[in-house]
């Protein structure tokens, strides 16, 4: 057997497709060798004899373009390193498509949600997919705000054939991120409007990114919302407590952290949206940690976050909150801390458990001695409330009236 090595998976195809069976054919005539086998490589140093391949560099085959030259990418921006959860489901699986050529979910994304919950880490885990699968991919890459303003470069000097050919005729997948700046902005609307006529119509891939759902966009021009919204749109939810627990144990081991469970469900009951404040809260729980010599623990996750949050350090008591919640529903201390499953004694001490973690630096341990419980009970009771105020306003509503209570 004759085994072949290529630099990718594209340069194994497109050998397959044009040169496989000559190969097998002359293989077999002068050596005898009856299989033929092409195979990735798993080293790419691969070079030319001749010409500046001997100095190293990415083999291209013939007749295709070198990788294009493309806004800047975060290397821990994969899909490998995307947390998914229900909140970012669609959007994940839709994106992992696009980046594979796979047309189930359509060949048009628009995606919205607030910042920090992974618009640019998933439009950039397209852009990795596709260099280190299909390089040869005419990828275009850039932020609205980076159209908006190569435009008018391109208009002041009168150039703006090149500028549209550039993205009509050597663009295979288009991704533009943040088009909501571009509302007001009619003369740049017009120019995205007619690109992305022609790319979907030509059956090219589109991924568009907004902070805001495409009904909310003021100042947007009717023609050119319809267009952006010609494929799937689905937009990207702040993580459940599961969720956010797997993104700060997984960041926590990126820096060289041991996940500790109250440390994590600490971090992950406090900050509920924008993982990029999860990360900065990690960094500094484990910068203060280094400066003081100690391990981390939650006084310098509660000292951390309440910098990041703006909130003060006035100490309450898991006690004070015991009675605060007692004096609210009714209830003693005694019936806090007794055995009954019933709902008007049960709610309040789950609520009781939701806010003595959130603002004090009791582990869970220490917080189900106060109400004569284990620690998973504990965790099960704050997991519960947190869902529970996710899903019902009501319930939302009077924990934060119970919060602002403790605050003052």
């Amino acid at each position: 057997m004759l085994e072949l090595s290529g630099p990718d998976r594209f340069f194994c195809a497109w050998v397959e497709d044009r040169y496989l069976e000559l190969i097998r054919r002359m293989a077999l005539e002068i050596e005898g060798i009856k299989e033929v086998r092409l195979v990735v490589a798993e080293s790419r140093s691969c070079s030319f004899v001749g010409g500046q391949g001997e100095q190293g560099g990415q083999m291209r085959l013939p007749g295709t373009m070198p990788p294009p030259r493309l806004r800047s990418l975060h290397p821990a921006f994969t899909f490998e390193q995307f947390m998914v959860g229900e909140s970012n489901l669609l959007a994940r699986s839709a994106c992992q498509a696009l980046a594979t050529g796979d047309s189930t979910f359509g060949n048009c994304l628009f995606m919205n949600s607030s910042t920090g919950l992974g618009k640019s880490h998933l439009t950039q885990a397209v852009v990795h997919q596709i260099l280190r699968t299909a390089p040869s991919t005419k990828v275009q890459y850039l932020t609205a705000q980076q159209f908006s303003a190569e435009m008018v470069k391109n208009i002041r000097t009168n150039s703006m054939e090149q500028f549209s050919k550039r993205f009509i005729h050597s663009c295979d997948i288009l991704l533009v991120e943040d088009v909501h700046i571009l509302t007001g902005k009619p003369k740049t609307q017009k120019e995205l409007n007619t690109i992305l006529d022609y790319l979907i119509k030509s059956g090219s891939r589109v991924i568009l990114t907004s902070a805001l759902a495409p009904g909310k966009l003021a100042d947007i021009d009717d023609d050119f919302r319809s267009r952006m919204t010609s494929g799937l749109v689905t937009g990207i939810e702040s993580p459940d407590y599961e969720t956010r627990a797997r993104i700060i144990r997984h960041k926590m081991q990126t820096h060289g952290m041991v996940p500790d469970e109250d440390l994590v469900g600490f971090v992950a009951e406090s900050l509920h949206t924008d993982i990029r404040r999860m990360e900065s809260a990690i960094i500094g729980i484990k910068a203060m940690s280094c400066l003081r010599g100690t391990p981390p623990d939650l006084a310098m996750a509660r000292e951390v976050i309440l910098g990041l949050t703006g909130g003060t350090m006035e100490e309450i008591t898991g006690e004070a909150i015991r009675d605060l919640i007692g004096n609210q529903f009714r209830v003693s201390v005694e019936e806090l801390r007794s055995r009954s499953r019933k709902r008007a004694i049960a709610f309040p001490r789950q609520v009781a458990m939701y806010l003595t973690r959130r603002f004090t630096n009791h582990s869970l341990a220490d917080i189900g001695v106060i109400y004569n419980r284990d620690h998973s009970t504990v965790l099960y009771a704050i997991k519960t409330i947190t869902r529970d105020m996710n899903q019902q306003d009501s319930i939302r509503r009077q924990v934060e009236m119970l919060c602002a209570k403790l605050k003052k």
